[in-house]
Order: C-alpha cells, then structure tokens, then sequence
C-alpha cells in the first residue's frame, strides 16, 4: 500500500521581528570579522516597539559604533516606512554587551591550559549538530521549506522593488505537500500572511499573493483544484514587525534549517562567530550530506555531530540514509571520515568561515542558498568521496 501523507514548513521574511533580531546580530558579527577575524562574538538581539537591544558577548579589535550598525541593518530590511512605528530613523538603543568569559576562551584557544587535555582549538560549547539534505528539489533540500522560503523573497522583492507599494516588511509563508512513497505529489495548501499598509482591501492582497507570488513560485504541475489559498487569515495585518510581536534572536532555528523535515539539535546561528560549533558544525553537517546526496550515495542523507566544550574532536559522528543508499551505509561513513575533518579548527579551514559572510545566511534558510555563494552548498566534494569508496570498498 502506498504510504500518503502531508507535511507542512514554514518561513519568515526579514521584517518578521525574530529575523529582525537575527538580521542585526549577524550585522553586528561581520562588522566585528571585516576588521579582525579572530573575533569572537556570541551577540543576542531584542526588538520590542521601537526599542533594539543588544546582549551577549564580544571580544573583538574591530572598531565601530553599534549603534550606527543596528540602524544600517534596520534600513536595509526595509523599515523605513513613515507608518511604522518600528523605523531605522526613531529608536531607542540599549548596549549590554560585555566580553567573552576567560574560561571559555581558554577552551577555544588553541593553546595549554590547566586542565585542558590538548593545545588545539577545542569547540566552544558542548551539543550536537544535526545536517540533511535530500533529491526533493535540484538545491537538495526538502520541497515544503524549499517552496515556503521561495514565496518569501518574492513577496519581499516585490515590496523593496516597488512593484506593491502597500507591502511592509512583516511577513510569514507556509507550504503543506501531499507525500505518496515519499516523493512530493501535489501542493495541498499555501498560507502567506503579509503586513500591509491600512486601507488596502483583503480582496486586493489575496489577489496580489495568489497571482504575483504563489502561482509564480511553486510548480505548476503541484497546483491543484484542491489547493488551499489562504491569503491573511485574520483579514488584516497591518500592525507587525517589532511593535506586533517581540523579536529575539535565535527563535527561528527549524526556518532556518530544514522546516522540520531534518533533525535539529536546538542550537541557534545567528550573531555567533564560527568557533560556535552551533553554527560552524552545523554547516559542515550540510556540507557533507549534500555532497553524499549529490554523489549519488543515497536519496537521503541526515549526519548528527556531538561536542564537549574545549575538546577538539566530536564524540561521536552519526550518519543516517534512512534506507535510501546506494552502497552499504558502513563504507558510506568510512568514506566520510576519510574525506572530512569535524574538528572545529579544520571545519573552519575547509569552509572558510572567517569572513564577514553571515548577513547573506540570515533570511530565507541557511541552506539551499546558492545564490548567496555559501561555501557549505558547494558539491565540490564529490569526486573525492567516490575516489574513498574506491579504496574502502
């Protein structure tokens, strides 16, 4: 019997108040890595009314003034609008960043200390890592998200292009796909929840959504007569942003991934610097599935990395193809061992990561990106991971 079900994920555009939050800690990270790239930066975001503050810590030599960087962020996002209340022209800024804890950095560095077992760079805290990536869609992500960050750059290029003046920058999308013998069959319902300008008639945003943004976005063999539009389901939403809702950083991680359909080990990215294994090992999990999935090893292809704080390799490194392999899973792992290095020092060597790159990773999914020229989505490894299983087999 064929196995059906529907599974939905959603994303969010970068007026939405959490990725305003995200927005500016991932600014503040690259002002802090253009100047010195041994930064280390762990900073949080708050947005409430008209109010941004900014907590966590920062050791850095880089030297400019935040405040001026939070407003950088916030007109580029876009809220400049004379009705808003949330403005890159009027808030209030309150600073609460301090420096990174000695007894951290001790761990982190590559040097000896008491108690330290090693001098290499140890990883920034304990946890684990989750990586995915599937045939779903030619970026090798899962259909729903895929779908669900697509309609919210669309809704947002029509907004800073001016195509819809009565856009703001506030905005959620959702895509629910019918699975058959998991592979996507049909496009089951579409919500968009757009902020807009008062006045405008919900008929005229319904209409906007469904022709300019939904029926331009998503295949239209996946469209069917069964398809739910649900276009503002409140009816109206104009006031949004920072002043609707409370934004803090870090409170979108499955958006930010794989909308649910991957794992996740609850750490968040934004405003940490690449040392935060949070981050720099959740990439390197991306990067190696994909380049497994894109070598043609399996259908699907899920790694799981854990970490000590201090220690410079993972406990433990799990990799799951849930059936879909092509060739035994045990080579698979070996051949990923012998192409890859999940230490954080080589994790950042290999990708690069001390760059001031993180505003391009903020919005719309930190994978699936390559548009953005993001080192993890690179399949440049998949010849090397044939060339291992040459040699294991």
């Amino acid at each position: 019997m064929a196995k059906s079900f529907i599974f939905s994920s959603e994303s969010v555009t970068e007026g939405h108040p959490d990725k305003v939050s995200d927005t500016i800690s991932d600014y503040i990270l690259d002002k802090c890595l253009e100047n010195d790239p041994a930064s280390r930066v762990a900073c949080e975001t708050m947005v409430k009314d008209n109010i941004v503050i900014l907590g966590g810590e920062i050791t850095t030599d880089s030297k400019f003034n935040y405040q001026t960087a939070v407003y950088e962020a916030i007109k580029e996002i876009g809220y400049t609008y004379d009705d808003c209340a949330f403005n890159a022209e009027r808030f209030a800024f309150i600073n609460l960043l301090g420096q990174q804890s000695s007894d951290i950095a001790q761990g982190v560095d590559a040097e000896k200390a008491e108690g330290k077992e090693t001098d290499e760079q140890g990883a920034g805290d304990q946890g684990l890592m989750f990586g995915y990536a599937c045939r779903e869609t030619p970026q090798l992500m899962p259909a729903p998200i895929h779908y669900s960050h697509q309609l919210g750059q669309e809704v947002t290029r029509l907004r800073k292009d001016g195509e819809i003046e009565w856009l703001r920058p506030d905005s959620k999308t959702q895509v629910s796909c019918r699975y058959e013998d998991g592979k996507v069959k049909s496009v089951t319902a579409v919500v968009i929840s757009t902020q807009h300008a008062e006045g405008v008639t919900h008929a005229e945003i319904k209409n906007a959504m469904v022709d300019k943004v939904i029926k331009k976005v998503i295949p239209a063999e996946l469209l069917t007569n069964d398809t739910e539009f649900l276009v503002n389901p409140t009816g109206k939403f104009v006031i949004g942003g920072p002043v609707g809702d409370c934004g803090l950083t870090g409170r979108k991680i499955i958006v930010d991934t794989y909308g649910g359909m991957g794992r996740h080990g609850g750490g968040a990215f934004s405003g940490k610097d690449p040392s935060k294994v949070d981050r720099s090992a959740a990439y390197m999990c991306r990067y190696v599935a994909k380049n497994v999935v894109a070598a043609g090893l399996a259908e699907r292809c899920e790694l799981q990395v854990a970490y000590a704080i201090g220690h410079p390799r993972p406990v433990s490194v799990h990799v799951d193809t849930f059936g879909t392999n092509e060739v035994d899973e045990g080579a698979i792992v070996q051949a990923i061992h012998d192409v890859f290095s999940f230490k954080p020092a080589d994790i950042v060597r290999q990708l690069d990561l001390l760059r001031p790159i993180y505003r391009k990773t903020t919005n719309y999914g930190h994978f699936g990106r390559e548009d953005a020229g993001l080192p993890w989505e690179e399949t440049d490894q998949v010849a090397a991971l044939k060339g291992a299983l040459s040699v294991t087999a």
